[in-house]
């Protein structure tokens, strides 16, 4: 019997949306009277069944079920159209390539995945056969009678099942379960407390403040450090070289890393030519390409004409800063000797692009509306996003946080300006997003195992000493990866075939969908998506839980950098009118688009982990079907079919 969740209550009360109407019929025609306006208490004495005949009911009827009908027929369609999908990527692979499956890269997790989905499916097949044969015990606890008739030895088998289950097999799992909710209940009081947070800070509108005005203009230096980065190294530069800020106080360092001669040609030229313009800018690419971004940056600081800037900007290969981007933050410094940072705040040019960089915005959204700004205030610490200037060093992938940790040990102050923003370019496809995912939650747990001693021996307060091994590091880089992964997509599908161990609704439903709701509140224009931003979040915790335990054991994937890859095609068009403008205005020709407008070709990728928790999940969610267990069922099913559309690389575009 599947379970019921009230759909005749909830089609009634759809059918009674809108404008309350009387429908009467006249053969051949009929006429719409509204009620709900200022004739309206004519009608509300009347009695609710008084005029109606068996026309107007069958009416009714029939427009209740033309909507019924058409719900069902975009059901089918969509159904089918996964289908489809299914047989043309998985059965005759057209158009997609396999996850490539490198040395220790998630193997032992996917070995995990297949094998409990094997036993899974064992345990449906036995489960249907002893539905069949009205084997089926409604209370979990029930002890058996020691007189029960046996039935032949599947039926033995099956009571002894029963027994071993409750026995041995429920309670493991319920105290892990137990485990897991303890930590989801302190990973949501912490995100409560930061939404309050930042409620007191638009209350009070408390932010920072510049203290001297009159600033002047130091000697800055902008860095922009790319690699391979075809598709935005142009309107990049463009946009640098337009920063309001006397040319004389100015020097751009164009920092390239790519080892595609005709890259570095095309990069080089485009630095040549804003120096034609009079823009101070340098070209440096190394020889030596070691340490990634961190190695680049720290070869770049080690060049003599740079000690005589004050102050250091850098803006990744796709970010665009708008032309006051100096005197807004620069001034934050005076005056403020302990400041060593100032973060800003990203926007998005391709926010809308398809529904994984609308979910990307979400959550980017609340990071930046919520966290740095909560960190900023009252801790003056956050991990701040991109990079700062000095002090490099070379031993883990997230260069930014490692330098970030090590300041504010030193005593260093950060400021996050929540009105000040850069735009930038979320990853348009599931690829690239997954290794930007990989990268970002590998790397704080191989900083975490580096830098423990540091801040255990640093000099700092104890509350700080907490703040950062607790919170900032245990328990939203570690313990929040884990608990997803292992409450939603373990022990949740785990407990339909042990139900003696069944997670309560509040776990599965209300208080998921609260926090989803407090994440999108900084992103209000994205609430039609918070059912599918809650699944997909759910669906991100495989390659997040992979990441961390690659960072925390030092597998050979935390040591990988894998440059993310941009489209380069949002707002390119306004930047190349701003740059004619001001090649007009410099009596030089007008930019050309050239070489980042190259050809993209699509393809797709078939992830097995993704595809082999999505059968899982369906395979749980058919044994839920024969407990009817309602919301755990419709949980499963709904889960199981996002980790398929993401196994299947249907969430976003896959460019290559």
């Amino acid at each position: 019997m599947a379970p019921r969740i009230g759909f005749p209550d909830w089609l009634a009360k759809e059918a009674r949306k809108g404008t309350p109407v009387v429908v009467t019929m006249e053969n051949p025609n009929y006429s719409v009277v509204e009620i709900d306006g200022p004739d309206s208490l004519a009608f509300r004495g009347v009695e609710r069944g008084r005029g109606k005949n068996a026309r107007q009911f069958t009416w009714v009827l029939l427009l209740r079920a033309h909507r019924a009908v058409g719900c069902v027929a975009w059901l089918v369609a969509a159904l089918w159209a996964l289908l489809n999908t299914v047989k043309k990527r998985l059965i005759f692979q057209q158009g997609v390539s396999m996850e490539s499956d490198r040395a220790g890269r998630g193997k032992l997790l996917f070995g995990f995945i297949r094998g409990f989905l094997a036993i899974s499916t064992a345990a449906l097949l036995f489960e249907t056969a002893a539905y069949a044969n009205g084997w089926h015990f409604k209370t979990p606890l029930l002890h058996l009678p020691e007189t029960t008739e046996l039935r032949g030895w599947m039926h033995a088998a099956y009571l002894s099942w029963l027994s071993f289950r409750s026995d041995y097999i429920a309670r493991p799992i319920r105290l892990m379960s137990s485990f897991c909710v303890l930590l989801f209940i302190i990973q949501s009081l912490d995100r409560m407390i930061m939404c309050l947070g930042c409620l007191w800070i638009k209350l009070k509108k408390i932010k920072p403040r510049i203290q001297d005005p009159s600033s002047g203009y130091p000697m800055v230096l902008v860095q922009i450090p790319m690699c391979n980065e075809r598709e935005v190294y142009e309107q990049s530069i463009s946009a640098v070289c337009q920063l309001d800020w006397p040319r004389d106080r100015l020097l751009i360092q164009v920092l390239d890393d790519s080892d595609d001669e005709s890259i570095m040609l095309l990069i080089r030229a485009e630095a040549a030519m804003w120096s034609q313009r009079g823009i101070n800018i340098v070209y440096r690419h190394r020889l030596v390409r070691t340490g990634y971004k961190a190695g680049n940056l720290k070869s770049a600081m080690s060049c003599d004409y740079v000690k005589a800037y004050e102050f250091v900007a850098i803006f990744d290969a796709d970010f665009l800063p708008k032309p006051d981007f100096l005197k807004l933050t620069i001034p934050h410094f005076k005056g403020n000797p302990e400041l060593g940072l100032v973060q800003t705040r990203w926007s998005f040019v391709n926010k809308d692009e398809n529904l994984l960089t609308r979910l990307q915005n979400i959550n980017l959204c609340f990071h930046f509306e919520v966290e740095q700004q909560v960190n900023g205030i009252f801790l003056n610490f956050f991990g701040f996003n991109g990079t700062a200037s000095g002090g490099w060093l070379e031993r883990t992938t997230v260069e930014d946080m490692d330098i970030a940790v090590r300041a504010h040990l030193h005593g260093w102050k950060f400021i996050f300006l929540n009105d000040v923003q850069v735009s930038c370019e979320v990853p348009g496809s599931y690829e690239a997003y997954r290794k930007q995912q990989h990268r970002w939650h590998s790397g704080p747990m191989q900083l975490f195992r580096l830098c423990l001693p540091a801040i255990i021996s640093s000099k700092v307060s104890v509350w700080k000493k907490a703040n950062l091994i607790l919170l900032f590091f245990l328990l939203r880089k570690l313990i929040l990866p884990f608990y997803s992964f292992t409450l939603f997509c373990i022990i949740l599908p785990l407990t339909m075939f042990v139900p003696e161990a069944e997670l309560p609704l509040w776990v599965i439903c209300y208080v998921p969908v609260f926090m989803s709701f407090l994440n999108i509140l900084p992103a209000p224009q994205s609430f039609p998506f918070i059912v599918p931003y809650l699944l997909f979040e759910n669906t991100m915790s495989v390659t997040k839980f992979n990441a961390m335990v690659s960072g925390l054991f030092q597998l050979g994937s935390s040591y990988e950098w894998v440059v993310t890859k941009k489209a380069g095609w949002s707002s390119e068009s306004n930047l190349l009118e701003a740059a004619e403008r001001d090649s007009k205005a410099l009596s030089s020709p007008p930019l050309h688009r050239g070489a980042s407008e190259s050809e993209l070709k699509r393809t797709n990728k078939i992830y097995k982990k993704e595809l082999a928790l999505a059968l899982l999940l369906l395979t749980a969610a058919a044994r839920s079907l024969l407990s009817a267990q309602g919301i755990h069922f419709y949980f499963l099913l709904f889960q199981g079919v996002c980790f398929l559309l993401v196994g299947l690389d249907l969430i976003g575009e896959q460019m290559s």
